[in-house]
C-alpha cells in the first residue's frame, strides 16, 4: 500500500520514531518529542540533504501538532486504521460491494467501518446511519444535527456490514430479532473514541446507528457552552447552592448531558464526592463515580439513585427523571442535603415545573427543592465566509415576531463550510431561577401561564427576568449569528417584540 505523505513523513514514521516536519513564518523546523531518539535526526539529515533546525517539545505538545499535521487532509485517520485515502471518492478509500463480498476474511468490511468511523470524526458527525432497503444500503452522517447521505451500496452488502459491526462491539451475531445495544473503542492517531452501537430489526435487514463520543468533549466548561449572561448567571447560582434540584430540559440531542457534564465540571474541585446514574455513561470523567443504567439486572435510574444515597455523596446527577419513584427519590436526596442534577423531556423551562407535578411531586416539596431550570435548543451556525444579508420571509417573520425590512443572513455554502452554508451548532438558552415568588406560586398549584409571565416579565426597573427561547433565538438571527429558518424550528410565536 502506497502511504500518504505530509510534510515530507508518513504518518506512521512522524509517529513512532517522534519526529515531525512542521512549517511556520521563520520556515521549516523539525518538532522532536522529549523521548525520541537522537539518532533519528542523522538518518532525516541523509534523506532530506539539508541542514534542520530542530525544536524539542513535550509530549501532548508533539501529539497536538501531530494530529493537527496529518488531521487535516484525513491521512491521520486513513494511516492510523491502515487504509488509503483516496482522491477521487468522499470516503477515503473504502472498498467496493465486490471487495466486500468476494473476499476470504473480513479485511475489507473491517477496511469499510474503519472508513466510515475515521470520516465521521474528521467531519464533525455525531452519528452514522447505516440503513438497509430493498434497493441499496444507504449511510448517513448526522452533521450539526442534520442527516447528509454519504455512500450509496448494493443492498447484499449490509449484512456483511452489520455482522462485523456486530463482532467488534461484541454483540450477539446470530440474533436477528430483538434490538441491541454495544460499544467499540477506538484510538484514532492517539486520540480516544467511544463508538456507541445499536441495531435494530427492520423490514429489509437490520439498521444500525453508531454514535461517535468525542472524548474531548468532555471537557467543555460553562464558559465554552455559549450561555448568554442571564442563563449562566441563574446556572452559576444554582450550582452554588448546598442543595437542591437543577433541572436541563429539551429534545433528544438538543446538547442537555453535555451541559450536565459542564456544571459537573465546576463542581469537580476535589472536595466533593460527586456520584452519577447514567443511561449510557457517555464520557468518562476523572474524579467523578459514574454508574451506568442495566436494566438487564434491575440496575435502573431509582434503584442507581437509591444506591447511591448510601455511598455519602454531595452532588448526584441523574441522568434522567422518567417516572415517580425516581422524582421522589431525586427530591428527598435534596432534602437531605444534596445537589441534584437531572434532565427532564419537556419543551420549555416552566414545562419541567409542571412535569415534575404530574409525576406526582407534592408541589410544597418541588417548591423547597427546585432551584433552577434551564432550557436548551441547538441551532446552526451560518459559515462566515459565505453567509450574506437578505430580506427575511414574511411568514418567518411573523414565527419569530421579526418586522419586514429587518436585514438577516441566510446560509449560501462554499468550501469553507462543505457548501452546506453552516458551520458547527450554538445553544439557545431559557433559564428560570426559582425565587421566592416562583415558589410561592408553584407551592399555590399555579398554573405555567401564571408562571410563565412573571418568570419572563418586567422588573420594576423595565429589565427583563429571563428571555424565552424563542427570543434568545430571534437576537441570535439578528446578530447574523443563525438563519431565520434555523431559528424558527426553536421558536413560536409572542406578543412581545424585540
Amino acid at each position: 500500500m502506497s502511504e500518504r505523505v505530509a510534510a515530507g513523513l508518513t504518518y506512521a514514521e512522524a509517529r513512532d520514531n517522534g519526529v515531525l516536519l512542521v512549517e511556520d513564518e521563520e520556515g521549516e523546523r523539525l518538532a522532536m518529542r522529549h523521548s525520541a531518539d537522537p539518532l533519528v535526526l542523522l538518518d532525516l539529515r541523509r534523506r532530506f540533504g539539508r541542514p534542520l533546525r530542530v525544536e524539542r517539545v513535550e509530549p501532548q505538545r508533539f501529539e497536538a501538532l501531530l494530529a493537527e499535521t496529518y488531521g487535516d487532509a484525513g491521512s491521520l485517520a486513513a494511516d492510523s486504521m491502515g487504509f488509503e485515502a483516496s482522491s477521487d471518492t468522499d470516503m477515503m478509500g473504502l472498498p467496493s460491494a465486490e471487495d466486500l463480498l468476494d473476499s476470504a476474511d473480513d479485511a475489507p468490511a473491517i477496511r469499510l467501518i474503519n472508513g466510515l468511523i475515521a470520516q465521521g470524526l474528521r467531519e464533525g458527525a455525531s452519528d452514522i446511519h447505516i440503513e438497509p432497503y430493498e434497493q441499496a444500503l444507504v449511510v448517513r452522517f448526522r452533521e450539526d444535527g442534520v442527516l447528509i447521505e454519504k455512500l450509496r451500496m448494493p443492498p447484499h452488502v449490509a449484512p456483511v456490514l452489520v455482522s462485523r459491526i456486530k463482532v467488534m462491539a461484541r454483540l450477539d451475531i446470530a440474533e436477528r430479532r430483538v434490538p441491541q445495544d454495544g460499544r467499540i473503542g477506538l484510538s484514532l492517531g492517539g486520540k480516544l473514541v467511544d463508538v456507541r452501537v445499536s441495531t435494530l430489526p427492520n423490514r429489509a435487514g437490520e439498521r444500525v446507528v453508531l454514535r461517535l463520543l468525542d472524548k474531548d468533549n468532555a471537557g467543555l466548561t460553562l464558559t465554552d457552552l455559549g450561555l448568554d449572561d442571564k442563563a449562566r448567571e441563574v446556572l452559576e447560582r444554582a450550582l452554588k447552592e448546598p442543595n437542591g434540584i437543577v433541572l436541563v430540559t429539551g429534545p433528544t440531542g438538543s446538547g442537555k448531558t453535555t451541559s450536565l457534564y459542564a456544571g459537573l465540571r465546576s463542581l469537580n474541585d476535589g472536595q466533593r464526592n460527586i456520584l452519577t446514574v447514567e443511561d449510557p455513561v457517555e464520557y468518562a470523567v476523572d474524579g467523578v463515580g459514574q454508574t451506568q443504567v442495566n436494566s438487564k439486572v434491575g440496575l435502573d435510574f431509582a434503584a442507581g439513585l437509591r444506591a447511591i444515597l448510601r455511598q455519602d455523596p454531595d452532588v448526584v446527577m441523574v441522568g434522567e427523571i422518567r417516572d415517580k419513584e425516581t422524582a421522589d427519590i431525586a427530591v428527598q436526596a435534596s432534602l437531605t442535603g444534596h445537589l441534584v442534577l437531572s434532565t427532564v423531556h419537556t419543551n420549555d423551562s416552566i414545562g419541567a415545573i409542571t412535569r415534575m407535578r404530574d409525576m406526582g411531586v407534592e408541589p410544597f416539596l418541588l417548591a423547597s427543592t427546585l432551584r433552577g431550570v434551564i432550557a436548551q435548543r441547538l441551532v446552526r451556525r451560518l459559515c462566515p465566509h459565505c453567509k450574506r444579508e437578505a430580506e427575511i420571509d414574511p411568514a418567518l417573520g411573523a414565527i419569530l415576531g421579526i418586522k419586514p425590512g429587518r436585514p438577516v443572513h441566510e446560509p449560501v455554502g462554499c468550501k469553507q463550510c462543505g457548501e452546506t452554508g453552516f458551520t458547527g451548532r450554538i445553544g439557545v438558552y431559557e433559564a428560570v431561577r426559582i425565587d421566592d415568588t416562583i415558589r410561592r406560586m408553584i407551592h399555590d398549584n399555579a398554573d405555567e401561564e401564571r408562571i410563565a409571565d412573571y418568570a419572563f416579565g418586567k422588573t420594576a426597573d423595565g429589565n427583563r427576568r429571563g428571555q424565552r427561547l424563542a427570543r434568545a433565538a430571534r437576537r441570535l438571527v439578528l446578530a447574523g449569528v443563525t438563519s431565520a429558518t434555523e431559528a424558527a424550528r426553536v421558536a413560536r410565536r409572542e406578543d412581545e417584540q424585540p
